[in-house]
């Protein structure tokens, strides 16, 4: 074990972050919460990632994405995600997928992954991920973030926790989002993440965390 980890210590054991070390995590959305989720996996010392998001920057995400950059506009995020890894962590294998997730395309883009995370901006895409997931028997770490509010759960392979979340005539409002809650809603993702990478059990898995950062109100649900 290299001086790169050694700030992981004790928290994580040598043989943890050994083990993260061999771990492959999908990335779906390289957006607010997707680029926070990125940079904390590939310090963190994930062995390989795949990212995932056909979109580009705009003028729109410099307020709130951390791989948002004004020299970046226009460029596509999965590409942006891809060259930030490589300059933070160079022992990371790191592929950038420039297209969105479908139903069609999503069972080889999750191809040997071990776990997957959930990114996305939009119900329709939370579904497909979802049903990919169950597909591949892959377990899911879904965050969503409006306003000054986010949540976050764990969900297991076939669960339909997700179609629970969001009904059919499910909608979500436009809240705006600043920077700070992708930043909260990634951060416990990721903890949520490595929890499962490493063999532990997931505080969240098959509950809801309900979280308002107007009154610092953290609320936990079963579902």
């Amino acid at each position: 074990m290299n001086g790169r980890y050694s700030r992981n210590m004790p928290a994580l054991s040598a043989e943890e972050c050994a083990v993260l070390g061999q771990k492959h995590v999908c990335v779906v959305g390289c957006g607010g919460l997707g680029g926070f989720l990125i940079e904390i996996l590939a310090r963190i010392g994930v062995g390989a990632m795949t990212v995932v998001d056909g979109d580009v920057f705009d003028v729109t995400n410099l307020n709130r994405q951390l791989l948002c950059e004004e020299t970046l506009l226009g460029t596509k995020k999965a590409e942006a995600a891809a060259a930030r890894v490589s300059k933070i962590n160079s022992d990371v294998k790191i592929k950038a997928v420039t297209e969105f997730l479908t139903m069609e395309n999503g069972s080889q883009l999750l191809e040997d992954c071990d776990l997957v995370i959930d990114a996305l901006d939009n119900i329709d895409s939370r579904r497909i991920l979802a049903a990919v997931c169950a597909k591949k028997d892959l377990f899911l770490v879904h965050g969503a973030i409006g306003g000054w509010f986010a949540q976050i759960t764990v969900v297991a392979p076939g669960s339909g926790v997700l179609n629970k979340l969001y009904p059919p005539k499910a909608q979500v409002p436009n809240k705006g989002n600043p920077s700070f809650t992708p930043a909260v809603c990634a951060s416990i993702q990721a903890t949520e993440a490595v929890k499962l990478l490493c063999g532990k059990p997931s505080t969240l898995l098959d509950k809801l965390l309900l979280i308002d950062l107007r009154t610092l109100e953290f609320t936990k649900i079963n579902l």
